[in-house]
C-alpha cells in the first residue's frame, strides 16, 4: 500500500462512519491496520473538497459527508481500531499509535515500524533474523533489511533463500526472547516460510541498488541458488510477458495515480502495450498526464512499479492470469 493510498483509505474510512470503518479494517493485515490507522490519527483540517475528491475514486456521485469534517480524528481512530480489533490488540496498536508504546512478540513485529524493528535484530544472529524476517509481511522484511548494513543484508537474504523448515521448539524459545524484548506477552501460532520463493519475494520490494548487491552476493555463494530466486523475481519489464487480457485485469485494479508515475520510466514498448489496453479516452489523459509530468524521484517510481507488481503476483497466485518470470514460464 503507497504512502498516497494509505492517505486516500484513511479519508475514506473517515467519511464512511465508524461501524463501516470497522468491517473494512477487520479485512486488512496488521501492518495495514497499523498504517491507516496512524494516517487517520494524523489527519488534520479535513475538507469537504478532500473527501469528495477520494469518494470520487470509488463511486461516480459521492455522498454527502458534510458531517466528517468535524470529527475528532485521534478519537475517531482510537474508537474504530477498539471496535475492529478488540480491547487487548487495540491497546498495543492504539498506544503505538498514538502514545509510542511497544508490543511484544514476533507476532507484535508485524505493529512496530520497520526502522525500530532493524534496530532491535540488528546485533542478532543473520540466522535468527533470517527466521523473524519470513514471518512477516514481505514488504515490511523488506524495509527492515533496508535498514541493515550490506554485508549483514546480504548474508541474511542468503540464509531466508536456503531455510527450509525451523523445529517449532526453537521458534518458541525465539519468541520468548522477543517477548522479554519487547517486554510484553504475545504468542505466535504460524509455520515458517523460506526459501528461493520468499527471497524473490522479499527482494521484490527493495530498491535497485540493494537488489544488485544482494544477487551479487547470491552469485558469488551459488549461482545456481541465485538463478533460482532471479527466475521466481518479477519486475515491471516482465508485464510485457502478459498478455492483454490480463494486462486488463491489472489495470482494473490499479489506481491511475500509481499507473502514472509507474509508466514515467518504463520502456516505450511497454507503455504502448498498457495504452492499446485501455479505452482511447482512457489512454488520451493518460499520455497527456505523462507528458504534462514533471520529473519524478527514481525512489518513487520504483516504489509504484512494485506496488503494480504485488497486483500481479496476487493475480498470478489466484490463476486469474498466465504469467511468465524471468527465465521461466509457469501457467496459473
Amino acid at each position: 500500500m503507497t504512502e498516497l493510498g494509505v492517505n486516500k483509505s484513511a479519508i475514506l474510512l473517515m467519511s464512511l462512519g465508524e461501524d463501516e470503518a470497522v468491517q473494512v479494517l477487520k479485512h486488512l493485515t496488521p501492518r495495514e491496520v497499523q498504517k491507516v490507522g496512524t494516517a487517520m490519527a494524523k489527519i488534520k483540517n479535513l475538507s469537504r473538497d478532500q473527501i469528495d475528491s477520494v469518494i470520487s475514486d470509488f463511486c461516480n456521485q459521492p455522498k454527502d459527508t458534510t458531517s466528517v469534517v468535524a470529527l475528532d480524528p485521534e478519537n475517531y481512530a482510537r474508537s474504530v481500531l477498539h471496535k475492529a480489533l478488540g480491547e487487548d490488540k487495540s491497546a498495543d496498536l492504539i498506544s503505538r499509535i498514538l502514545e509510542g508504546s511497544d508490543t511484544s512478540g514476533i507476532e507484535g513485529l508485524k505493529w512496530i515500524d520497520s526502522p525500530s524493528v532493524a534496530e532491535l535484530i540488528k546485533s542478532e544472529h543473520p540466522q535468527i533474523i533470517a527466521t523473524i524476517l519470513v514471518h512477516l509481511d514481505r514488504d515490511q522484511a523488506s524495509e527492515i533489511l533496508g535498514q541493515l548494513p550490506e554485508l549483514l543484508r546480504n548474508d541474511v537474504l542468503l540464509r531466508i533463500a536456503t531455510l527450509d523448515g525451523i523445529q517449532p521448539s526453537a521458534l518458541r524459545e525465539l519468541n520468548d526472547v522477543l517477548t522479554d524484548l519487547l517486554s510484553g506477552s504475545e504468542n505466535i501460532n504460524k509455520s515458517p516460510v523460506g526459501g528461493t520463493r520468499t527471497a524473490a519475494e522479499i527482494i521484490n520490494f527493495m530498491g535497485s541498488a540493494a537488489e544488485t548487491s544482494i544477487l551479487d552476493n547470491l552469485r558469488e555463494f551459488d549461482a545456481d541458488l541465485a538463478q533460482k530466486i532471479i527466475d521466481q523475481m518479477i519486475v515491471f519489464e516482465n508485464l510485457m510477458d502478459i498478455d492483454d487480457r490480463g494486462i486488463q485485469l491489472v489495470l482494473r485494479e490499479i489506481q491511475s495515480d500509481t499507473l502514472i508515475i509507474a509508466l514515467k520510466g518504463a520502456a516505450p514498448e511497454l507503455r504502448e502495450k498498457i495504452f492499446k489496453n485501455m479505452s482511447s479516452r482512457a489512454s488520451e489523459m493518460l499520455r497527456e498526464d505523462l507528458e504534462a509530468m514533471g520529473p519524478v524521484k527514481v525512489r518513487e517510481v520504483e516504489a509504484q512499479q512494485k506496488h503494480i507488481l504485488q497486483t500481479v503476483r496476487r493475480l498470478a497466485d489466484e490463476g486469474q492470469i498466465a504469467f511468465g518470470g524471468k527465465g521461466e514460464e509457469s501457467y496459473v
